[in-house]
């Protein structure tokens, strides 16, 4: 492939999401497959997760980091008692 990037169809596209490297939520806007290599003949291609937060600054995490943002794990804290319903 002559070009650096190309982009990859993600199930979370336009959604809420978390990076689970740093915890930040926001929209992910795009997933690149992404050539971070400066030799042609060495070429290394990674998939980044473009999230934009709720700044409307966007940031990148490993495609691998990012998890729907409703899926968080309770703390003991955080847990309700729900009762029987």
């Amino acid at each position: 492939m002559n070009e650096r990037y190309e982009y990859v169809p993600h199930r979370l596209l336009r959604r809420r999401v978390r990076d689970i490297a740093s915890g930040a939520e926001g929209e992910l806007m795009a997933v690149i497959n992404e050539n971070v290599s400066h030799s042609p003949a060495h070429q290394r291609w990674v998939e980044l997760a473009y999230i934009r937060g709720a700044s409307g600054r966007e940031f990148t995490t490993a495609v691998e980091n990012v998890a729907p943002a409703y899926d968080r794990p309770q703390t003991a804290a955080g847990r309700r008692d729900l009762g029987s319903a």
